[in-house]
């Protein structure tokens, strides 16, 4: 079966990650940690530990995965999170990566916690779900992946 491309290189590169800065309508929306979030968040020890896990938890919101490096945010989520904990030096943030397990810890709860699955056991799921929209609808191929990651 022949490959078809529909993403553009931008589109591709951009997926899995921060493709542009949020807008501060989307900051506001997405970004924003209610109580649930800042329960959780708050079982955390240290500035950078919340900070860290609080950035990994609306990544995953907005970008529909976990970073590899999950600091690699835009300087406005930054601030935008840590404003809402209080915490008066975002750079602390830099140690959150000092323990490489700590990430995947964090991932872990993320998923548990939000019933977030590993994209391995939904696979056949999505897969009849893009069939039977394939067929259900005139979407094109772009619209019916832009849907799915959503």
């Amino acid at each position: 079966m022949p490959v078809v491309e529909f993403l553009t290189d931008d589109e591709a590169s951009a997926y899995g990650r921060y493709g542009e800065v949020p807008s501060r309508a989307d900051l506001e929306r997405v970004f924003f940690l209610d109580d649930e979030d800042r329960e959780l968040v708050e079982r955390r020890r240290g500035e950078h530990m919340k900070l860290g896990f609080s950035l990994q938890l609306v990544t995953v919101r907005w970008v529909g995965a976990f970073l590899e490096d999950p600091l690699e945010v835009p300087t406005a989520v930054l601030d935008f999170v840590a404003e809402q904990l209080g915490i008066a030096d975002p750079s602390c943030v830099k140690k959150y990566t000092e323990r490489t397990k700590t990430r995947f810890d964090h991932q872990w709860e993320i998923r548990r916690v939000y019933g977030l699955k590993e994209f391995g056991t939904v696979e056949a799921d999505l897969r009849a779900w893009v069939e039977a929209r394939s067929w259900t609808t005139g979407d094109g191929p772009k619209a019916i992946f832009l849907d799915a990651v959503s």
